[in-house]
């Protein structure tokens, strides 16, 4: 007997037939499940495999579009786009030791950690370590030679006009996109259309070939502005040194085309430089000239002159009893500093009497008087379609008690921002008409808006212009060669809700009077030295700008070139 074969019967057992079958069953059908599958991936859904494949060598990357440039009106640049580099990881590729990342962390001035983490979160195939970087930096990061890092051409904004013109232009984030100024509000204008563009990359994630462009990037348009560089560079020069001079917290000039309406130079003290905003205060970006209001002081009287010439109400030669200077109305009392007991309308708008000018104001019913300021362009947007522009504050004459009607007449009780102020003063600077403003140049002037006819834009225009002879609140304002017309303003400042004894001093003029070619409105912001004043303050600076922009244009001379007038020992300052 066979021990071996009685012991373990089971061996010899035979196993079914049909298992055998069903297991080649089985595994055939796998075969053809897998030649199935191949055929299906490789003959007819083939392009599971290509993405598969192509994620191992090749990459779309965004291709950025050049932004348009901004030029002032004699094509002079104002803001450009200059390429530069950004650095960026494909975490997949990354090939980077410790020693490596803390050298890279270093160059580009980032945390360790967080390099690190960019580096291998492999959850992306894409991702910035740092952008718009300086040449010295790019080279080093190059030098490091490290797989699955690399570089992306980008754009960014450059300002030769520095801080010139800071506020006007605004600047763009770190995608190129406008954030305040005209670098905001033409947007749609300047920004182009990035493209995509798929590259081949090597075994250690470097780019090795351009693979064809998937979608062309389409670059932003040029703009044009108004702006002239040369007076931008004027009046912000001047600005700066009546800022300083007087100790002043701030302040703005415009100056306008007074024909066509454009904005050839807009200026706000301090300002700051937007091709290094590291520093800035979201303060110094406010385009003081726009967004801020302020009341106008005398700067409003010749408004309320004019529409009382207008209505019949009064004319230049027609004598206010201005009550030696002191004018009770109710429980109020106005005052002049110059103290009068008669003076002609012609004489109220020279010596700046408040007196005068509320009496004045009360000739008229209240929906006169503020549709002659509606008019003028008070209460509502210059139409600049500047970010953030405050369109000022004119009430519901319903709403007008006596005492601030008169007060109103004098730039109280009334807010304006001084790009309003200076587009109004466009009405005695034209034939009566309220000019549109513009913040791009113009291939012709634009019709404006009729408000007061020739004849007292005429009287208006011959007023205005005794303002800076002796006699007038500023002779300081004068331009030697030029026949000058213009009016200013000292305001107390508001402060919660109450007048204090800091003030804003202002001048609006035009020149030559004869035939306007510019308006320019000054505006100092609670000036801290001995004079307050706007024709000790403002006026000079006016006339500083105003002789060098007249001159800067070739505009013909209308005055004998001596004919500046020494101003008397005491000037005429209007009462606050």
């Amino acid at each position: 007997m066979n021990y071996a074969a009685s012991a373990h019967p089971d061996i010899t057992a035979k196993l079914p037939g049909w298992r055998a079958i069903a297991l080649f069953a089985v595994l055939l059908a796998g075969l053809a499940g897998l030649l199935g599958r191949g055929v299906y991936l490789q003959g007819i859904h083939d392009d599971f495999l290509q993405e598969k494949g192509n994620a191992r060598y090749s990459r779309v990357i965004e291709v950025s579009a050049h932004r348009g440039l901004i030029s002032d009106r004699n094509g002079e640049p104002l803001a450009v786009s200059t390429p530069v580099e950004s650095v960026w990881a494909s975490p997949p590729d990354v090939e980077a030791d410790r020693r490596q990342v803390k050298k890279l962390a270093q160059i580009l001035g980032m945390d360790t950690e967080e390099v690190k983490n960019r580096l291998f979160d492999t959850s992306r195939d894409f991702v910035y370590l740092k952008r718009l970087l300086p040449p010295d930096q790019v080279e080093k990061v190059v030098s490091l030679n490290l797989p699955g890092v690399l570089l992306q051409r980008e754009y960014r904004r450059y300002y030769p006009a520095g801080e010139e013109a800071a506020q006007t232009l605004g600047f763009t984030g770190q995608d190129d996109i406008g954030q305040e100024g005209m670098e905001l509000a033409l947007q749609d204008q300047l920004a182009g259309k990035p493209g995509s563009q798929r590259v081949i990359k090597d075994n250690h994630g470097y780019i090795v070939e351009d693979a064809g462009s998937l979608n062309a990037s389409k670059p932003g348009s040029d703009i044009t502005l108004s702006l002239d560089s040369n007076l931008q560079h004027i009046a912000y020069r001047e600005l700066e040194n009546a800022v300083k001079q007087h100790h002043a917290k701030s302040g703005a000039v415009v100056v306008l085309d007074a024909r066509s309406g454009e904005v050839l130079a807009l200026a706000n003290y301090p300002g700051y430089n937007p091709n290094n905003r590291s520093n800035t205060s979201s303060k110094a970006m406010r385009n003081r000239a726009i967004t801020d209001l302020f009341e106008p002081g005398s700067t409003l009287k010749p408004f309320t002159v004019a529409t009382a010439i207008e209505t019949g109400k009064v004319n230049p030669h027609t004598v206010i009893n201005t009550e030696h200077g002191v004018y009770t109305l109710g429980d109020w009392k106005i005052h002049d500093s110059h103290p009068e007991p008669m003076l002609t309308v012609a004489q109220i708008i020279q010596q700046s009497s408040n007196v005068g000018a509320a009496k004045i104001a009360l000739k008229l019913k209240s929906e006169t008087m503020w549709q002659g300021l509606a008019d003028s362009g008070f209460g509502a947007p210059t139409g600049s379609n500047f970010p953030g522009e405050a369109p000022g504050k004119l009430r519901d004459p319903k709403t007008w008690r006596p005492i601030e009607q008169a007060t109103m007449a004098y730039g109280h009780g009334i807010s304006v921002n001084l790009l309003q102020l200076a587009r109004a003063y466009t009405i005695f600077a034209s034939d009566g008409e309220l000019k549109p403003i513009s913040l791009l140049k113009l291939d012709a002037p634009v019709a404006g808006k009729k408000v007061f006819s020739d004849r007292t834009v005429r009287e208006m225009r011959r007023m205005l212009e005794m303002v800076v002879l002796p006699g007038g609140t500023a002779p300081l304002a004068q331009v030697a060669g030029y026949r000058v017309a213009g009016k200013t303003g000292t305001a107390h400042k508001l402060e919660d809700g109450h007048y204090i004894n800091r003030y804003v001093a202002s001048f609006v003029g035009f020149a030559p009077a004869s035939d306007p070619r510019l308006v320019v409105a000054v505006m100092i912001d609670d000036p801290a030295g001995a004079d307050y004043y706007g024709g000790e303050v403002a006026a000079p600076a006016f006339s500083k700008i105003m002789s060098a922009a007249l001159h800067a244009l070739n505009v013909p001379n209308d005055a004998p070139p001596d004919n500046v007038i020494a101003p008397p020992a005491e000037i005429v300052k209007e009462e606050v």
